[in-house]
């Protein structure tokens, strides 16, 4: 009875060592995921801006708010011959803040003139996004988009726009800039692929 007694009694143990093994192997799997994740987690999420430790100004570079209109004034640069009919047209903008504002993506251009008989007074742009995916614009400097504009065949209808209204990207209110009086536009409101067009920011040399 006592041999007896001694055998159940190790057995015992050994279930009870067996399950132990088994839930300190299983807790320690478990747990190493969240660590992991809660790590990627701690990287990608900044710290609150009260408990972030002080930069220097020329160290921040990413965060930078985007410019808004008010910060900006806007003019439109001589245009040059891309291809026969088509011509480049700089939207210079310039940061007249006493601030750096970041300015970058694809601004909404309009073009403003005579009445269509098929399209109206206002010619919507539609936008390439192929600028500079983040910039910068210190007080005084520019930025650039280029308007790619197709002028109308020899002889063909003529219309010619008498305003530019471009909302920068990220904002709600507009500038105007007048359109230069010798370059024509056409209209091509329905074309799935037309010849005139906005294209993204670009930094300019500085």
């Amino acid at each position: 009875m006592l041999a007896k007694r001694i055998s159940v009694g190790v057995a015992a143990v050994a279930a009870v060592v067996g399950a132990f093994a088994l839930t300190a192997c299983g807790s320690t799997g478990s747990a190493a995921a969240p660590a992991a994740n809660a790590g990627l987690g701690a990287a990608a999420a900044p710290a609150p801006a009260e408990h972030a430790p002080a930069e220097p100004a020329a160290a921040k570079t990413s965060g930078t708010p985007r410019c808004t209109t008010a910060d900006l004034s806007v003019s439109l640069g001589k245009p040059k011959e891309k291809s026969p009919g088509q011509f480049d047209v700089p939207l210079t903008y310039r940061n007249v803040s006493d601030h750096t504002c970041g300015l970058y993506g694809v601004p909404g251009v309009d073009l403003a003139g005579p009445d269509d008989p098929a399209f109206g007074t206002v010619y919507h742009l539609p936008r390439v996004d192929n600028g500079v995916k983040h910039n910068e614009v210190t007080p005084g400097t520019t930025a650039s988009a280029t308007i790619t504009v197709l002028t109308p065949a020899e002889g063909g209808a003529s219309w010619t726009p008498a305003k530019l209204t471009t909302i920068p990207p990220g904002q709600t209110q507009p500038l105007t800039a007048d359109w230069p009086a010798d370059l024509p536009v056409l209209r091509q409101d329905a074309a799935t692929h037309p010849g005139t067009y906005v294209n993204g920011i670009l930094a300019d040399p500085a």
